[in-house]
């Protein structure tokens, strides 16, 4: 089934409440992460040896590169049917770090709860299917690139 544009509309909107409390949803975000893979505090270079998740302009800057990445794979879906990485290094660096699949089911679930609370009462099986089949578009296009 190809990706609608009501679709992207979606996932175009939520971004943006997202981004309305960067920090907040940055802080949900990684917490949420931490709190079903402790273990993937180590992946995450400003979260290595610290107490727990601090806000920083690092972690507001990949969560938002995270939640950007999704919406453009949307965006991608829409306009081709396909996702094609940006940026060829993310591959190699998802292998460096250590990524493995779990990791991104974490991720996934922490994602969609954190655009979940950001939406609040906008929140919609619409919504999260949008935003899972991005999400699933992307994880795909960086494990093709390992």
């Amino acid at each position: 089934m190809a990706f609608t544009d009501k679709q992207e509309s979606l996932v175009n909107s939520s971004y943006e409440s997202f981004k309305q409390n960067l920090s907040g949803n940055s802080i949900f975000f990684y917490t949420f992460i931490l709190e079903k893979a402790p273990a993937a505090k180590e992946l995450f270079s400003f979260l290595k040896g610290s107490a727990g998740v601090q806000d920083s302009p690092q972690l507001q800057g990949h969560a938002e590169k995270v939640f950007g990445l999704v919406r453009d794979a949307a965006g991608q879906l829409r306009a081709t049917g396909t996702v094609v990485l940006g940026d060829a290094s993310l591959g190699a660096i998802h292998v460096q770090k250590g990524v493995v699949d779990p990791h991104f089911v974490v991720v996934k679930e922490a994602l969609l709860q954190t655009i979940k609370k950001a939406v609040g009462d906008k929140w919609s099986a619409e919504l999260s299917t949008a935003w899972e089949v991005a999400y699933d578009a992307l994880a795909t296009a960086i494990k093709k690139a390992y």
